[in-house]
């Protein structure tokens, strides 16, 4: 059986807008604050057309901190799904102290989903905002497309592409220059 090729995708940042608070990103709380972000829904559409699988893989730690409930995270993805339509989606709520393998900078989430849809990571993206994501999908053996929003934190250092949103980043991965 031949491997599949697949978009590794952060949820937050990536296919929504995040919240800005004291210039730091965060999920949104709310389905009302839950936008989707611009050219998303084309994005998605394109590489599926173009035979990938997509897949979110997303740390949310704010379950775990007490900060919101499984059930708004299940929310937010239940949107996802219905608007991009998008059927996996791998979550991490661990927080750094627990030293999991699937909380991204980790690359579990990719590993395991890759193992359970039977995904070759080597010919696969990962798409991410943040510098967890990049390392993670690297660690995989994905080619990493980080999306700059220029956040006042630490940077990835290691990346395949620098883009500024996720269609830019899919005509990357299609080779396909923007109209």
């Amino acid at each position: 059986m031949e491997l599949k090729r697949a978009v590794f995708l952060d949820r937050d940042g990536v296919l929504n807008d995040v919240v800005i608070r004291n210039g730091k990103p965060h999920p949104p709380d709310t389905l009302e604050q839950f936008k989707i972000s611009k050219g998303a829904k084309q994005a998605c559409a394109l590489l599926r057309n173009s035979g990938f699988e997509l897949i979110v893989v997303t740390n949310q730690p704010d379950v775990t901190r007490g900060k919101t409930t499984f059930e708004v995270v299940e929310e937010f993805h239940d949107h996802l799904r219905k608007n991009l339509e998008i059927t996996h989606f791998y979550t991490c709520y661990h927080d750094d102290q627990d030293a999991c393998l699937c909380r991204k900078p980790s690359p579990g989430l990719i590993l395991n989903s890759s193992e359970e849809l039977g995904i070759d990571t080597q010919k696969s993206f990962m798409v991410g905002d943040r510098w967890r994501d990049i390392e993670a999908g690297n660690a995989a053996g994905c080619k990493s497309i980080f999306i700059d929003h220029s956040f006042d934190e630490k940077q990835p250092e290691n990346y395949f592409s620098k883009v500024t949103s996720l269609l830019e980043a899919v005509h990357v991965i299609l080779g396909v220059e923007p109209c």
